[in-house]
Order: structure tokens, then sequence, then C-alpha cells
């Protein structure tokens, strides 16, 4: 059974970075987009940042120049380096990946549990 594993929320100061990382484990034959979104209070669920099996990657305006997703394909992990980080950051952030487990014949969403990135002084 695939599963994605959250890691690297907490409380940070404002001007502070966190890096967070999503693990992939289980039978997996293919992994391809890597997301990670976030949800603040009262909010809707936003895309954050994305990132394509080729590593091209996109981001959400506000995080533009603040963020970088990256991913190592050895180790079936993605990360969201996040700096100068502020209180409107604060969120429970959420991994997403597009993969094809062994012995299947597509690929399917998978979610994470979700870390909370709390930006307060």
């Amino acid at each position: 059974q695939v599963q994605l594993v959250e890691s690297g929320g907490g409380l940070v100061q404002p001007g502070g970075s966190l890096r967070l990382s999503c693990a992939a484990s289980g039978s997996i034959f293919d992994i391809y987009p890597v997301g990670w979104y976030r949800q603040a209070p009262g909010k809707q669920r936003e895309l954050v940042a994305r990132i394509g099996s080729s590593g091209s990657t996109n981001y959400e305006d506000s995080v533009k120049g603040r963020f970088s997703i990256s991913r190592d394909n050895a180790k079936n992990t993605a990360y969201l380096q996040m700096n100068s980080l502020k209180p409107e950051d604060t969120a429970v952030y959420f991994c997403y990946a597009y993969i094809r487990a062994a012995g299947t014949s597509f690929p399917r969403d998978y979610w994470g549990q979700g870390t909370q990135v709390t930006v307060s002084s």
C-alpha cells in the first residue's frame, strides 16, 4: 500500500525558514507530478507548488521567490523549502502525488496527512 508521510512542520518566527519533506513508501512503480497544498482555517485548500516528472515547477504567486520545491526520485521524496516566511503562510501543508503503484495499470492521487506550519512571533 502506498503512503505519503510529511514532516518538517513547526513554529517559526516571521522571516524564518522551514523545509518540509514528503516521503512516499510502499510498492511504487512510478511517481508523476508531486505538489504541496495548504489550507488555512476558514479557507479553501490551495496549491502552493508543483513539480513534474521532468522537474518543471509551478508556484502560487504569493510564494514565488520564497518557496522552492524539489524532488529526489531515488528516495521517492519531495521537499518544500520555505524561506522568508510570513504569518499568512500559516496553514496545514499537505503533500500530493500522482503515483502508479506496482501491479496496477493506472496512476491515482495520493495525499499525506498534513503537517502544521505556524509563523508567529
